[in-house]
């Protein structure tokens, strides 16, 4: 199983301890404080939809500890179906999957639309980033290009948080061209879901005219998961990236980094990403905060890394795994 997150405060104490006995001047080490208190009170909240049979719940289990607390959302039982999971810093938001019929994609449908139309307590849109999940075994598609181009694009503020994730590649050719030995595709399936990803990209774009990347990977086959969760994170509010590295309920056993289409590092691009917003956002409105922070936690292309790797070593974060 794997681990989360338990001694979360007492992290953050060592960071804030470690700043105090720095020679900082006080007006840096105050805007330091201020920032970490911001960061500490973050979320990022996720928003998993697709339709019936996508995989969604395959995908969930697949990246993210199913230990997660249920929390209650709403009191009408007809604006309940949408199931809030919640850890720490991370919120998701497990919409029901279309295509049961008429009058339950309605209801889905306007629950989805309601959600994302929601604020939070700063006035900005509560949902960080829509996660659709669509089936790559399926040639019908006509219920996901509903959902994405009819009731998320039109209702998601910003069109760039919107992340399109083709799942069951290995079944995409009825498990034609799967490698089993080495769980990924070979040449002719990895050449069938390229043209599925840009038929899909190219059908959103003529309902919508936005430009959506979207990804194929395997829940059941743990292909292409560090891909899926490096996406995740390059759709995510710059600001918030480095939450998934300081606690995070990521299941990194079922996440291997061999085990992708190897086109890029993905899991240096996630250090990156964390590194990168943890830095911009603690030293934010400081005037030499980052010279003086390299002083105390190692050479300024450490600084991040060593943050985050204490972070995620001494609070047992399943983060583990992406610090190695």
């Amino acid at each position: 199983m794997p681990t989360i997150i338990e001694n979360h405060e007492e992290t953050w104490e060592n960071i804030e301890q470690k700043i105090q006995k720095s020679n900082l001047d006080e007006n840096d080490k105050k805007v330091i404080y201020s920032n970490l208190l911001r960061l500490k009170s973050q979320k990022v909240n996720i928003l998993i939809t697709g339709a019936t049979g996508s995989g969604k719940s395959s995908t969930i289990n697949a990246i993210f500890d199913t230990r997660m607390a249920k929390v209650g959302y709403g009191v009408d039982p007809e604006t309940m179906d949408i199931q809030k999971y919640e850890i720490k810093n991370l919120v998701l938001w497990d919409s029901p999957g279309l295509g049961d019929g008429k009058n339950n994609d309605i209801r889905h449908s306007k629950n989805i639309t309601n959600i994302l139309k929601e604020k939070d307590e700063n006035g900005d849109a509560l949902i960080d980033l829509v996660l659709v999940i669509v089936d790559g075994s399926s040639k019908d598609l006509g219920t996901s290009y509903a959902l994405i181009n009819e009731v998320i694009i039109p209702n998601m503020p910003e069109k760039n948080r919107i992340l399109v994730a083709i799942n069951q590649c290995d079944i995409a050719m009825k498990g034609k061209g799967w490698n089993h030995e080495f769980k990924n595709p070979e040449r002719e399936l990895e050449a069938f879901l390229n043209d599925k990803a840009a038929s899909v990209k190219r059908r959103i774009y003529e309902g919508t005219g936005v430009n959506i990347e979207p990804i194929f990977y395997s829940a059941a086959e743990n292909y292409n998961i560090s891909k899926l969760l490096c996406f995740i994170m390059k759709f995510s509010p710059e600001e918030k990236r480095q939450l998934y590295a300081v606690e995070s309920p990521i299941d990194t056993k079922k996440v291997d980094a061999s085990n992708d289409d190897n086109k890029e590092n993905y899991k240096e691009q996630i250090k990156e990403y964390a590194r990168n917003s943890f830095l911009d956002e603690v030293l934010k409105g400081a005037q030499r905060g980052r010279e003086k922070l390299g002083e105390i936690f190692g050479k300024p292309g450490e600084v991040a890394g060593t943050i985050l790797g204490g972070l995620a070593g001494a609070a047992k974060s399943a983060w583990n795994w992406f610090w190695s």
